[in-house]
């Protein structure tokens, strides 16, 4: 099945040809097989710091190639990087096919922690404002301009979109796996085998507070054991929301995917374990003219293990290459 050429239309994409790996049974074995043995393929980056307007940083890896190429701006998802598997195959297939790409790394994830207060959440916009600014000066004859944000990414790309409605940078967004209404996505973690997710993402979150804290001792203690409650005690009260429930209602994207206003491609497998599909809004996105769907029935979180290889990858090219048509 192949993109519309109809701006009307609501279409899915490549979902009849995703042929899941037969090793593959469910959700949970593509997410945890994806992230264990897909390989993250050495690419020539620059690595670019650029500085933010509250006097933080953020660290980019960098492919430029022509001047009129089109650039394509990755987002890694939580506690993620711009060296995960899934950010350097989909850069690498990008690259290939004549696009210039910047993969973002939020703050405190680029191997480097950040020197203010603040990290990064599922509802941040002022940072990626800060990286399209950047992308724009520094690529200003590019021949358009695409994004891809992956779990926490998509959720962030989407408050964007959704906050700056068509007056942005972007041509074409890819979302994947995106956690649409992030208050049930953080209770769903603390459910069976979920803990596992809900404890490796923990691990890493705790240790970095323990790190922020010996620079800003005043910041709130953890005291819990789940994302949840790491989300009420730390990310909420850092980054101005009262609590996790305010957090997750202001940030979750299922809320406002009607008022999109940039053509976006939407990701979802129907197994997702982190993300159920049935939390997808489906009838808003379905009403929404820019939006396009791919809905496989397998392929976890972030996974999509696929038999040929690099589907996922080559549905996220077809489509944003679409734009150089004037579509």
């Amino acid at each position: 099945m192949t993109i519309s050429d109809s701006q009307n239309s609501q279409t899915e994409v490549y979902t009849n040809g995703f042929n899941s790996a037969p090793w593959c049974v469910n959700g949970h074995v593509h997410t945890i097989l994806c992230s264990l043995f897909f390989q993250a393929p050495h690419i020539k980056a620059q690595k670019v710091r650029i500085e933010t307007p509250d006097g933080d940083f953020l660290d980019l890896d960098v492919t430029r190639l022509n001047e009129s190429s089109p650039v394509a701006i990755l987002f890694h998802g939580l506690e993620g990087h711009a060296r995960r598997y899934y950010i350097k195959q989909l850069s690498k297939h990008l690259i290939e096919r004549n696009f210039s790409v910047v993969a973002v790394n939020f703050r405190s994830c680029g191997g480097t922690m950040n020197r203010n207060r603040k990290y990064y959440h599922s509802g941040e916009t002022e940072d990626l404002h800060t990286v399209f600014e950047w992308v724009d000066q520094n690529f200003p004859n590019a021949e358009f301009y695409s994004a891809a944000g992956f779990s926490l990414g998509a959720s962030a790309l989407l408050n964007y979109l959704n906050k700056h409605g068509k007056h942005h940078l972007l041509d074409r967004v890819a979302a994947i796996s995106t956690p649409f209404e992030l208050r049930r996505g953080s209770l769903n973690l603390e459910n069976g085998f979920n803990r596992l997710y809900s404890k490796s993402f923990l691990v890493t979150l705790e240790k970095k507070l323990k790190l922020k804290k010996k620079v800003f001792p005043d910041l709130p203690d953890y005291t819990g054991n789940t994302l949840y409650e790491f989300d009420d005690q730390v990310t909420a009260p850092i980054h101005g929301f009262e609590n996790a429930d305010h957090y997750y209602e202001s940030c979750s994207s299922a809320f406002f995917m009607d008022k999109i206003r940039t053509k976006t491609l939407v990701i979802h497998s129907q197994d997702d374990p982190l993300c159920p599909f049935q939390w997808t809004p489906i009838n808003d996105i379905q009403k929404n003219p820019v939006l396009t769907t791919s809905f496989p029935k397998e392929g976890g979180h972030v996974g999509f293990w696929s038999l040929p290889s690099g589907w996922l990858n080559k549905t996220i090219g077809d489509y944003f290459e679409h734009s150089s048509n004037g579509n």
